[in-house]
């Protein structure tokens, strides 16, 4: 069973989750009448108070690390305010680093985290290996990886379906009629990338279609600047793709942009599908069609385990949680 969380608690009750909190450990701010209104809320829900951070490991700090590629890019961002939410309501701070998806970088951030003894860290890995990471949780910390699949039974992850959200874009693809497919992506030696391009491949599977439908279009990063680059890559192409899905929605917003100001017609002469769902696919040029990924609630749940693995009380059970994707149709893939 699901443990209930304290923003459910603070749905049913009305209240913001910082009334929540105060009800539980500050009372004395909140008036009779709330605390009874909170109070209710946790009855009914059977919500338990997480005592985990009452009970890191001895000598630990009262702070999670967070080790992220990119701390900019709107996706990891969101990722980050999903951690710092959920550390906040059980009181402990984070740590936030950017390994600029470089080795060495990521190696003095884990470094400085050790020398602050917190006392738990999330990473999205960049080279750390599971030697590594089994190193890191011999000296106590207990570590989750955000984004990434496990490499051990040992180790807790908490990832995105992106084979699901790559195999969701090219239906939706080929539902419109599609048959000359474009996929622009960062490199596919990170997990996310290489998953989306594998969903693709599986929904041309299923429809009966030649792997060759889609063009894969490799940049070195997922920036607007690259995704105009690929743009002009794109038009080169004969014949020309008529839809283009991109593994981030940066990637798609750079594309979309140079598309339009080639004069090509989104959708009618070439449909866009981004991917992440961020602020800026709402308000593009044309609002952009996505695979959304729950970008809060992955940092939220990775948190929670976290949390879970600092507890001092031994009831720990790893967990390698999985998050579905969702299309998200808009004006760029639809005419």
């Amino acid at each position: 069973m699901t443990q209930t969380s304290i923003r459910e608690v603070a749905a049913r009750a009305g209240v913001s989750v910082g009334t929540v909190s105060n009800v539980l450990n500050r009372p004395a701010r909140v008036s009779a009448k709330m605390r009874v209104r909170v109070q209710t809320a946790i009855d009914e829900l059977g919500f338990v108070r997480n005592e985990t951070a009452r009970q890191l490991r001895v000598g630990r700090s009262r702070t999670l690390g967070l080790i992220l590629p990119d701390t900019i890019d709107p996706f990891y961002a969101d990722v980050a305010r999903g951690v710092e939410e959920t550390s906040a309501e059980a009181g402990l701070a984070v740590i936030v680093c950017s390994s600029g998806q470089a080795a060495e970088r990521e190696e003095r951030a884990l470094e400085l985290l050790e020398r602050q003894q917190v006392g738990g860290l999330l990473i999205t890995p960049v080279a750390a290996g599971p030697e590594r990471v089994a190193m890191l949780r011999r000296s106590g910390m207990g570590v989750v990886l955000v984004d990434r699949r496990p490499r051990r039974p040992d180790e807790c992850s908490v990832r995105v379906d992106y084979l699901a959200g790559g195999e969701l874009a090219v239906r939706h693809l080929l539902e419109q009629g599609h048959r000359r497919i474009a996929y622009v992506t960062a490199p596919l030696d990170a997990e996310p990338n290489r998953d989306r391009h594998r969903g693709a491949l599986r929904a041309l599977r299923a429809a009966g279609l030649s792997e060759d439908v889609v063009t894969t279009i490799v940049e070195p990063r997922q920036t607007p600047s690259f995704g105009a680059r690929a743009a002009t890559r794109l038009l080169s192409l004969e014949p020309r793709p008529t839809a283009v899905f991109c593994s981030s929605d940066l990637l798609a917003i750079g594309l979309l942009n140079r598309l339009l100001r080639s004069r090509v017609k989104v959708p009618h002469d070439i449909a866009i599908v981004g991917s992440d769902d961020i602020e800026l696919a709402a308000c593009a040029a044309l609002p952009l069609t996505t695979v959304a990924q729950p970008r809060a609630a992955l940092g939220q749940a990775a948190a929670e385990l976290a949390l879970s693995e600092a507890d001092d009380t031994g009831a720990h059970q790893h967990r390698h949680l999985v998050l579905p994707p969702e299309l998200v149709i808009r004006e760029t893939s639809e005419v």
